[in-house]
């Protein structure tokens, strides 16, 4: 008898994890004639790992749907609030964090014993029949295979997935004793660094994992260890961590966690759940929580609907951006721990703090609330003035004290005319240097007339353009001392003679083009005007260029001088493999594709005051095949340096029109983290840092010297004043314009607190 609508009477579940079982077990809670059978192919006492942690928020998700399961839950946590870290032999703690966890094992039995007393038919030792027999003879097909999930592959072509092998080699292991936190410990052998992540699961059990790089392992001699002599090593290497205690194994190996992402979730009456559809690193902990969070969703949409369809395709808009948040906050966290040596030589409250905020959900401002005091000892660890947030510490490079570390980033405006910046950018510029941050950039200045994106872009081509820019660093020295204002020089490159951004952003003008020039004749799209390959000569020419608006710069005033390598214009054209085809000196090996960028470089820094600081912007990813990669960013920011770079600052992509950037909350930093410790040279980090708290950690962590923020100045002109009232803070960090004191204080709004009900009735 099959159900009608998104109400389903004959339900098939593949797989008997958690997600599986507890989709199981709901749908045949709310209705008590459905048909309802999942196939296990182990045992049922089998089970792979150890503790399962589970957050508040799930756990009130699962008391909402079933009070009965959630119970036997609760009966079964042990909590704790702590995280222990431990480097070089020194510990600290951080509390309020706020944990709940249990046995793997004892989860599915709970499970179990749900499913049997609702109805549910239960079926181990089974291999399940082939998806298409059962998405005949079922309404619904519920995929909870797993990671190795082999109905997702017989429908690849449908759910087109996604698997990707990292770096590190782990094992899941126990203990016989509870820690009584969340640990990481750090060890540094002589194959490499290690780590342990360990958590207490039962009142006398905990989960240990030991992961390190592929190479760490293999120099380590694992791969030539059986099981027993694994875990025997394992114990040794953490000895003081496990108080000498041996480890245990439950048919343990080592494996390379696999981050899986599909296309879709769904194909007729057959759906995705949990790790078949998605995988999140275990450092964040959150495949069991997923898994269960995708059971109460689907769940939840088949009732809500009308028809299958609308249901699954309900709970795939549900799901999906919430999944993709967590994959975003697990690649940080899973990439932290394969980079971990480069953190090594942090101080250690420091590292700590680092570790902590690595997958950016726990921040500089939350970790404040759960443990004011582990918090501000990292603050004074960082010299942090007594009520300063770290974004409001000075900043020196060279000559130039930036009073924060907030940059107004470049932002083309496309409002000259002739190249000759005006009123606008008066008003822009001027607007963002009162309200507050440290350094205020230009849009990329135009170093020739040919050189422009637009017609609408500024120069430093000619002495009008260069009267100009000094009425506008005038007034930011006068009506905004202490703040700082930098100019970009820059050439368009092949990505020039185009439309206003509003009218087409990278569309050739219907009228009026100019000849554009590159590193290599590739346009860049197909229906982009085709450049000429630079001769000798021409180089010369434009590095002239360069050179004369640097020297008009130094008249106008300009603070700092920031060369731009990225964004596929000409400079950047030349790093990058796919836009630099030259087969002369200037093109093939990365040395010589950086040999005209560095010419440049250099011959603006013979301009530029020696006082003066001098920054670079590159992109550190083409986000393409067969581009620039991180590695090769980091030999990119090693040459600028070594030619006298005060700071790189690190943008990606914008490169080659196909690329496929991997967008989210401060996704570029990684790559300025990288550049800084690896380079040991300031960075400026920047891309979708929206946020004081953001800000906040990434400065205190270590991963960035500054931060460049770009719409939310525009969104707000005076958002480094506004975050220093949001956070309380008055100090030598952000100043008041004298006029403007007055609204230093958030105005007051009327109240829009409703008075809480007195009684509650039952029903």
């Amino acid at each position: 008898m099959h159900g009608t609508g998104g109400r389903p009477l004959r339900v098939a579940v593949i797989g008997g994890g958690p997600g599986g079982l507890y989709a199981a077990a709901l749908l045949k809670r709310l209705d008590p004639a459905r048909e309802i059978t999942v196939w296990e192919r182990n045992a049922p006492e089998d089970t792979f790992g150890f503790g399962v942690v589970l957050s508040d928020e799930t756990l009130g998700g699962i008391e909402h749907a079933d009070p009965v399961v959630y119970e036997a839950l609760k009966a079964e946590f042990v909590r704790w609030d702590d995280i222990d870290i431990v480097h070089r032999g020194v510990r600290h703690t951080s509390g309020g964090h706020g944990f709940a966890a249990l046995g793997r094992k004892r989860l599915l039995e709970i499970l179990h014993e749900r499913c049997r007393s609702l109805g549910v038919e239960l079926r181990f030792r089974t291999e399940a029949p082939y998806p298409a027999w059962l998405s005949e003879a079922y309404d619904l097909v519920i995929a909870a295979d797993g990671v190795h999930s082999a109905t997702r592959e017989a429908y690849a072509e449908v759910f087109r997935p996604s698997v990707e092998e990292h770096r590190c080699r782990y094992i899941w292991l126990a203990a016989d004793f509870p820690f009584d936190a969340f640990r990481f410990e750090i060890a540094e052998t002589e194959h490499g660094v290690m780590q342990l992540h360990g958590y207490p699961y039962a009142p006398d059990a905990s989960t240990v994992i030991v992961e390190m790089r592929e190479e760490v392992w293999r120099a380590a001699g694992f791969a030539e260890l059986d099981t027993a002599e694994t875990i025997e090593r394992c114990a040794k290497i953490f000895a003081d961590t496990l108080r000498g205690r041996p480890l245990r194994s439950n048919n343990s190996t080592w494996t390379t966690f696999r981050t899986v992402v599909n296309a879709h979730w769904s194909h007729g009456n057959l759906v995705l759940l949990g790790d078949a559809a998605h995988t999140a690193h275990f450092s964040i902990g959150s495949g069991t929580k997923l898994a269960v969070e995708d059971a109460l969703a689907l769940v939840a949409c088949l009732e809500e609907h009308a028809s299958l369809p609308e249901a699954l395709a309900a709970y795939e808009e549900e799901r999906r951006p919430v999944v993709a948040s967590t994959q975003r906050a697990a690649r940080a966290s899973l990439e932290w721990f394969e980079n971990l040596g480069l953190y090594l030589d942090q101080p250690a409250r420091q590292f700590a703090f680092n570790l902590l905020t690595r997958s950016r959900r726990v921040t500089h401002d939350n970790l404040r609330l759960r443990d004011a005091h582990f918090t501000e000892a990292v603050e004074r660890e960082f010299r942090c003035p007594p009520g300063t947030p770290p974004m409001f510490t000075p900043f020196r490079l060279r000559g130039l004290t930036l009073r924060n570390r907030v940059v107004v980033s470049p932002m083309d405006m496309y409002s000259a005319v002739d190249g000759v910046p005006g009123d606008f950018h008066l008003v822009h510029l001027g607007a963002r240097a009162l309200g507050g941050a440290g350094l205020v950039m230009t849009e990329m200045v135009c170093v020739s007339a040919e050189g422009r994106i637009t017609p609408g872009c500024a120069g430093l081509y000619t002495g009008r353009q260069g009267e100009a820019w000094r009425r506008i660093t005038d007034f930011v020295h006068t009506r905004a001392p202490g703040t700082a204002i930098g100019v970009q020089l820059g050439h368009s490159g092949r990505k020039g003679s185009t439309k206003l951004m509003w009218e087409g952003i990278d569309e050739p003008l219907d009228e009026g083009n100019w000849p554009l020039v590159a590193a290599s004749a590739i346009p860049y799209k197909p229906e982009s005007q085709t450049p000429r390959e630079l001769s000798r000569a021409q180089l010369t020419d434009i590095r002239e260029q360069f050179a004369a608006a640097a020297w008009r710069a130094v008249r106008c005033g300009f603070d700092l001088l920031e060369l731009h390598c990225a964004h596929g214009y000409l400079l950047s054209g030349f790093l990058s493999p796919l836009t630099n085809r030259r087969t002369d000196a200037y093109g093939g090996t990365l040395a010589k594709r950086l040999r005209f960028p560095l010419e440049v470089f250099d011959a603006v820094r013979a301009v530029w005051p020696g006082e003066k600081p001098m920054t670079v912007r590159i992109s550190a990813t083409d986000w393409a095949e067969g581009g620039t990669t991180a590695e090769e960013s980091v030999e990119i920011a090693r040459a600028f340096a070594a030619h006298g770079a005060d700071a790189i600052d690190v943008s990606t992509g914008q490169v080659v029109a196909e690329e496929q950037p991997e967008f989210g909350r401060s996704y570029q930093t990684p790559y300025a983290d990288r550049i800084r410790h690896e380079v040991g040279i300031p960075v400026i980090a920047v891309g979708a840092i929206s946020s004081w708290d953001d800000v906040n950690s990434l400065i205190l962590a270590g991963r960035t010297d500054l931060c460049a923020l770009a719409r939310p100045h525009l969104y707000d002109p005076h958002w480094t004043l506004h975050a220093a009232a949001e956070q309380g803070y008055s100090g030598p960090g952000v100043v008041w314009p004298a006029p403007y004191r007055a609204g230093s204080r958030r105005p007051q709004t009327g109240r829009t607190d409703a008075p809480k009900p007195r009684l509650t009735l039952g029903r």
